[in-house]
C-alpha cells in the first residue's frame, strides 16, 4: 500500500500542525521543503495563530499589525536587555566609567532621607558619592539574537527607560546616555539630554525617563547605555543620585511602513533619530518632547 503524503492533509490542518512546530523550525527547516509549505509558512493566519497561541495577543486583538511573523519573532525576542538593573547582584555586569568619591555602593530601599519605589519588586538600587560616578553596559544585539535584516528593515522601536531618585536631605546631578552604534562602534543615534540637577531639602521621590528610538539609521548593532552622577554638596558617603529598574527593550511596534517580509533569522542565535522622551516621576507630571 502507498504510503500517504503529509501534504494530502488539507491545508487548514497542516496550517494547525505548523502552529505548534517551534518558529525558528518552521523558518529554517519546514519553509525550504517544498512551494506548498513555503506558502503556508508565509502565511499571516500561522503567525496571528502562534501569537495567540503564546499569549502575545487576546482573541479581541483588535490592533493593526503590518507584518504577523515580524510581530511574533519581536514578542518573542522581547525582554529587558540590561542585566543586573536593580542591583540584586551588586555591580555585577556593569562596567565602572568613573568611581568617584567613596564610588559606587548599593543599598536597600527606601534607604535613609528616601522613598519606596513605585515597584515594590524593586528592593535595591545603585548610589553614587560626591565625586562623578558614571557605570555602563553594551548591548549586543546579535548576540540577544536579533538578526540583520529585522534590525535594518524593519528597525522596530527601541525603549529605554532608567529610574533615579535624590535623598531628600542632599542636592544631586543625575545623568543619562544612551548610544546606538554600528559593528564597529560608531554611533548612529543618540539620547544624551543635559544633566537633572535636584536642590537640596526635595521630596526624594522617584523620577522614571523614558526614551524611544524610531526609524534610526540601519546598521545598528550595539545599544551602549550609561549613566550616574554626584551630590552637589561633596558629603563623605553616598549622597548623589540613586538609580535602578534601568532597561532596554526592542518593542514589537515598527514606526515604519513596510510591505510584508520574507525576514527569517540568521541559523545560529546569536546620526539623529526619530522618537520620543519622557520624564515621569511617580507623582505623574510628565514633560514629553521629540529628538
Amino acid at each position: 500500500m502507498a504510503l500517504a503524503s503529509i501534504n494530502e492533509l488539507p491545508e487548514n490542518i497542516l496550517l494547525e500542525v505548523f502552529t505548534h512546530v517551534p518558529a525558528r523550525q518552521l523558518l529554517l527547516s519546514c519553509r525550504p521543503v517544498c512551494s506548498l509549505w513555503r506558502d503556508l509558512v508565509d502565511v499571516s493566519t500561522l503567525w496571528k495563530r502562534k501569537s495567540l497561541l503564546k499569549g502575545f495577543i487576546t482573541e479581541d486583538w483588535d490592533q493593526p499589525v503590518a507584518d504577523w511573523k515580524i510581530f511574533f519573532f519581536l514578542c518573542s525576542l522581547r525582554r529587558n536587555l540590561l542585566r543586573n538593573p536593580c542591583a540584586e547582584e551588586g555591580m555585577a555586569s556593569w562596567q565602572i566609567i568613573s568611581n568617584g568619591g567613596d564610588h559606587w555602593r548599593v543599598e536597600s530601599l527606601p534607604g535613609a532621607h528616601g522613598t519606596d519605589f513605585p515597584d515594590s519588586r524593586v528592593k535595591k538600587y545603585f548610589v553614587t558619592s560626591y565625586d562623578l560616578c558614571l557605570k555602563s553596559q553594551l548591548v549586543d544585539l546579535k548576540a540577544e539574537g536579533y538578526w540583520e535584516e529585522l534590525l535594518d528593515t524593519f528597525r522596530p522601536d527601541i525603549v529605554v527607560k532608567d529610574w533615579f531618585a535624590a535623598r531628600a536631605d542632599c542636592g544631586c546631578t543625575y545623568r543619562i546616555g544612551v548610544h546606538l552604534t554600528s559593528a564597529d562602534y560608531i554611533t548612529l543615534a543618540s539620547f544624551e539630554p543635559p544633566p537633572v540637577t535636584i536642590e537640596q531639602w526635595n521630596d526624594a521621590r522617584w523620577t522614571e525617563v523614558s526614551h524611544t528610538f524610531s526609524d534610526y539609521p540601519p546598521g545598528v548593532r550595539h545599544i551602549l547605555f550609561q549613566h550616574g552622577g554626584q551630590d552637589t554638596q561633596f558629603w563623605a558617603g553616598w549622597y548623589g543620585p540613586r538609580v535602578t529598574n534601568s532597561s532596554i527593550i526592542i518593542s514589537h511596534n515598527m514606526t515604519r511602513t513596510l510591505a510584508p517580509s520574507t525576514a527569517q533569522p540568521e541559523a545560529t542565535q546569536g546620526g539623529i533619530s526619530r522618537g520620543s522622551c519622557m520624564w515621569t516621576s511617580c507623582s505623574s507630571a510628565k514633560i514629553q518632547g521629540k529628538s
